[in-house]
């Protein structure tokens, strides 16, 4: 079994009288295997590096307490309405990007459930024209969640997709649209084109949309996922994350990594396979979790 996050703190920690550069070098390997990725955890070890020199902090409580505070510091806030429709703006246009593989239309399902769940009609556009098997899943996830879906042939111009998605979102009165992408990390002027091409129809239909281009990571890829994020950051205006298969803390690293790497909030976290294994992510919750003492027993 994986060790937790913390458990990887305390092996790193533990029985150490003193803090000194030994100890950081602890700290740092296993930050970095906890996935913050290099250039979080020297941000990290800095920080803490100065704390120390200034504070003269020493005991094992004392440092987490230091690590946990900076970790925090790290991680974007995430506002818990920052993702709900406003009353008169019409419906909240969420573009879903991500590679194949990801979770990415499972995780429309989910949110699309979430969503109904909360009292708004939702709205799913199958935008990824080029498989097949996509367009198949995301129907069936529509079915499962109790919401309505468009969808054209195989092949279809995604962005007239999306165009035909948000203008029946508008006529029908929807309150959330969430538009699947092809998940193809092809090559990035392509892609650049593609998604921008999605956006202008969409915002041809309702200006100022989409609102919301969320970008769909598998937390236990590790590294890979920066590597992802970094190509749609760049190919398109990545507004928030969904983290995947974060069903427990020993890869919870990435959340920190990728959320601080990018400058971009992580929105949702999938907790499961099941269809309402997805809840918001709530910062003190998820920095709770990571340095929870329960671990250390």
């Amino acid at each position: 079994m994986a060790l937790s996050f913390f458990q990887k703190i305390g092996r790193a920690i533990a029985g150490r009288s003193r803090v000194d550069d030994d100890t950081l070098d602890a700290i740092e390997e296993a930050l970095v295997e906890s996935d913050l990725g290099v250039d979080t955890t020297l941000k990290v070890i800095d920080r803490l590096e100065e704390r120390v020199q200034r504070d003269k902090y020493m005991s094992f409580d004392e440092l987490v307490k230091l690590l946990r505070e900076e970790i925090a510091a790290l991680v974007p806030e995430s506002a818990p309405d920052a993702l709900l429709p406003v009353p008169g703006q019409g419906p909240l246009v969420i573009l879903v990007v991500g590679v194949n593989g990801v979770g990415k239309t499972t995780t429309i399902g989910k949110l699309a459930l979430w969503y109904r769940k909360q009292g708004y009609k939702v709205l799913l556009g199958a935008g990824d024209t080029f498989r097949a098997a996509a367009v198949d899943q995301l129907v069936i996830w529509a079915e499962r969640a109790g919401v309505e879906i468009v969808r054209q042939q195989m092949g279809s111009d995604p962005a007239a997709v999306a165009y035909d998605t948000v203008k029946s979102a508008v006529a029908r009165g929807s309150d959330v649209v969430i538009i699947d992408t092809a998940g193809r990390l092809h090559n990035r002027t392509d892609l650049m084109n593609e998604l921008s091409k999605i956006r202008n129809s969409i915002g041809k239909v309702l200006p100022g949309a989409p609102q919301e281009v969320m970008l769909v990571l598998d937390a236990s890829t590790g590294q890979n996922a920066f590597a992802q994020a970094a190509e749609f950051v760049r190919a398109t205006s990545v507004t928030s994350l969904v983290l995947t298969k974060l069903d427990g803390t020993a890869k919870g690293g990435v959340v920190v990594g990728v959320s601080d790497r990018f400058g971009v909030p992580v929105r949702f976290i999938g907790t499961g396979e099941g269809i309402a294994d997805i809840e918001p992510f709530e910062k003190e919750k998820f920095i709770a979790k990571l340095f929870n003492p329960e671990d250390l027993k």
